[in-house]
């Protein structure tokens, strides 16, 4: 059903841009709204969906996952240090990243340490944001819905559109 609805927004994408000039204003004023709705309905129709799939995923790993206001979820399996991560630090991590249905995507292992500085962007917003709420040597486990992760498109490589993220970390503390 999931892939009906990306199929359903994406032909709706096209009918928009399809539409030519020859059509009075009111009648584009109607059609744009009646695409707002429909749109509207789909993308309501998405995130349902991918809350469905977090919140199983969630009882079936027998997790107690804290839920941010944007639907950021983390979980910290192993508390570390006292020192909180601050925006303008460089952090290293050490990760697993998978898809929610558990294929693995990239990992440490096998890509190398992340390192990134807090608040200037260059990785997904969930995984900036996790940073508020972690320390140095914490692991922890995040679940980034699409959103907040790479979108519609996905990285054009191995995370596919629509992806649900699961990432265990472990901020090591290089400070």
């Amino acid at each position: 059903m999931r892939n009906y609805c990306k199929c359903l927004v994406s032909l709706l994408l096209i009918a928009f841009f399809a539409c030519g000039e020859k059509t009075t204003k009111q009648q584009n004023v109607v059609s744009k709204s009646e695409m707002k709705n429909s749109m509207e309905t789909a993308n309501r129709y998405l995130l349902n969906e991918e809350e469905e799939d977090i919140a199983n995923y969630i009882k079936r790993h027998g997790l107690e996952m804290i839920s941010t206001g944007t639907g950021l979820r983390y979980q910290i399996l192993k508390q570390g240090s006292e020192k909180r991560i601050e925006k303008g630090e460089k952090v290293t991590l050490e990760y697993e990243l998978r898809s929610i249905a558990g294929d693995l995507i990239y990992s440490s292992d096998n890509n190398g340490v992340m390192s990134f500085v807090v608040g200037e962007g260059g990785v997904e917003s969930g995984l900036e944001e996790a940073m508020a709420y972690l320390h140095r040597d914490d692991v922890a486990k995040l679940i980034i819905p699409y959103h907040l992760a790479y979108g519609l498109h996905g990285d054009d490589n191995l995370i596919p559109e629509y992806a649900t993220l699961v990432y265990t970390i472990k901020i090591l503390d290089n400070q």
